[in-house]
């Protein structure tokens, strides 16, 4: 059910409510009620609408989406936004799309999912220890979110970010643009500047500010970047092996 009020149309309505929710559960609930932004609006409906061929007889999500996992997760995946066809589909961040059945079966060797596959929303997975959310909660035309629309949807990052903190020991980026998102987030949340100058993206690439989160960064598990072998199944394991060790749950 949806907290009393308003859904968000602006972002001065997204930065108010973000910052007025207490619990994950009510922030999940607003995020996927969130209009602020009338471009990824209307093409997450438009998508929702039209559907791909293969997925004519199902019904679209197509509305932006909360994060997933437990609230007392040691280990955060930062990605960019959902997939059109994938989580703007089933309701679930990277699922029902190449890119999750790469991250989920990694998981999953990790001992962090307790399946291999993520294909609907109540097919039964659950993360141990992991919590999965983007920097931009819908879907955006050719999987490139405008800046303003980042920095709409930031205060729903940054709030989930300050609730999950307690327990948070590693946040693994998933590519340059989660990368990016990270800082503002982390300078609101720790009130902790980052290194100067900025840490670049990079696989394998890890920073340790004091306070905060260990940060690492991860090729995208994209199919550009699966299918041509710039990320392999063997680099996806080493970055997560080394996110457990660092939150010590190795």
């Amino acid at each position: 059910m949806l907290p009393s009020g308003a859904s968000a149309r602006t972002p001065e309505e997204v930065a108010t409510q973000a910052a007025a929710t207490a619990s994950l559960t009510s922030l999940d609930a607003r995020i996927a009620d969130c209009f602020a932004c009338p471009r990824l609006v209307a093409w997450r409906t438009d998508v929702a609408v039209t559907k791909r061929a293969a997925f004519r007889d199902q019904d679209y999500w197509g509305r932006p989406l909360p994060g997933f996992g437990p609230a007392d997760a040691e280990i955060a995946i930062l990605g960019l936004a959902p997939a059109a066809h994938g989580g703007n589909r089933t309701g679930r961040i990277f699922t029902g799309d190449r890119s999750g059945d790469v991250l989920f079966a990694a998981l999953h060797r990790a001992g962090l999912a307790n399946q291999p596959t993520s294909v609907a929303a109540d097919d039964g997975l659950a993360l141990r220890h992991t919590r999965i959310f983007a920097a931009v909660r819908c879907a955006p035309p050719e999987n490139k979110p405008l800046p303003a629309e980042r920095d709409t949807c930031a205060p729903w990052f940054s709030r989930e970010l300050q609730l999950v903190r307690p327990t948070l020991r590693v946040v693994v980026a998933l590519g340059a643009f989660a990368w990016a998102a990270w800082w503002p987030a982390m300078i609101k949340t720790y009130g902790v500047r980052p290194p100067v100058p900025r840490p670049k993206f990079g696989h394998g690439a890890q920073v340790s500010v004091p306070g905060v989160p260990v940060l690492l960064g991860c090729f995208h598990v994209s199919q550009q970047n699966t299918f041509t072998g710039r990320l392999t199944p063997a680099m996806l394991d080493e970055v997560f092996g080394r996110a457990k060790a660092l939150a010590g749950l190795a």
